[in-house]
């Protein structure tokens, strides 16, 4: 069954390759949303290169998955992908590849888990740090204050999902900085990050011999910042959101000389203080065109022989 091959083959190749090719991209920086848009079309091509393949693999295998998957082909549309013949690497290929889609599952669903489970440790830290007033309901609140001493803010999703930040932040903070703080993390409960970065990690961890996903994984966290950071440029201008992830990260020795964990932040200050043009929409829209195309790439392969047969 040289179709299941060629398919994981195809697959084994753009895991590889296109970490390097999106590597090389100077216009990453300059388009996130479009990059995340990229990585999500470059990641469900694989998956879907990998899921094809165990499916004709398994249909030249087993007479019962050929009738399920061809239930409604024609004669000459079956005979076109010669799956009559069995070969034992089939079954062997079909079972690994199996045994790799329920691996995924998994760690996604362990993923999800632990995700809710960290939501509701959080949640009850709230609830203790500040507790709720007489009638007031939880989860009712969009915003929550909390008293402390280091200037912070974060988004905590959920189905509903909560912006928390410290007083100190809100007396370093001036009013369109702390404006430009929340359009930050509300661009991040709008456009769910947090579910990419569930994928994404899950996928990581899950198969970390693969490139693209180990990738993938760390262009999402990246990405998702820089959006976030034009999302409130673009409403409240780039010097005001820089100024506020200067007030808000100063103490931490972010902006020294030593490396820290966050030390992706100075880059992107740099970038909002001297902001590079956007791509001309006529650009952009030849690039999410182009990365749509991506996932049709398997499907098109695995369609040729039928469609050939139907000519």
């Amino acid at each position: 069954m040289m179709l299941s091959l060629a398919l994981l083959l195809l697959g084994a190749l753009a895991a590889v390759v296109a970490p390097r090719l999106l590597a090389r991209a100077d216009w990453r920086e300059r388009e996130p949303v479009v990059a995340l848009w990229v990585w999500q079309c470059v990641v469900a091509a694989v998956l879907l290169s990998f899921a094809l393949s165990m499916v004709f693999s398994a249909a030249a295998t087993w007479a019962s998955v050929r009738g399920h998957v061809f239930a409604s082909a024609p004669r000459g549309v079956v005979r076109a992908y010669a799956l009559d013949g069995h070969r034992p690497w089939s079954a062997a290929l079909a079972i690994v590849l199996a045994c790799g889609g329920v691996w995924t599952a998994w760690m996604l669903t362990r993923e999800i888990h632990r995700s809710r489970r960290r939501r509701r440790a959080r949640r009850k830290e709230l609830l203790v740090r500040s507790p709720l007033l007489p009638g007031e309901v939880p989860g009712e609140e969009p915003l929550v204050v909390l008293e402390g001493d280091r200037p912070d803010a974060w988004w905590l999703p959920g189905t509903a999902p909560r912006l928390v930040i410290t007083t100190a932040a809100l007396r370093r903070l001036k009013d369109r900085q702390l404006d430009a703080v929340l359009a930050h993390e509300e661009g991040h409960a709008r456009a769910h990050h947090d579910w990419l970065r569930h994928c994404a990690g899950a996928l990581a961890n899950g198969f970390p011999q693969i490139p693209v996903f180990a990738a993938f994984r760390d262009e999402i966290h990246r990405l998702v910042e820089l959006a976030a950071d034009d999302s409130a440029s673009r409403r409240f201008g780039h010097r005001t959101i820089a100024l506020a992830l200067v007030e808000l990260n100063e103490e931490r020795g972010v902006f020294g000389p030593a490396p820290t964990p966050d030390a992706e932040l100075p880059q992107r200050v740099n970038r909002l203080l001297s902001p590079v043009p956007r791509l001309a929409p006529a650009h952009r829209l030849r690039l999410t065109a182009a990365a749509a195309l991506v996932p049709a790439v398997p499907l098109i392969v695995a369609l040729v022989p039928g469609l050939r047969a139907l000519g």
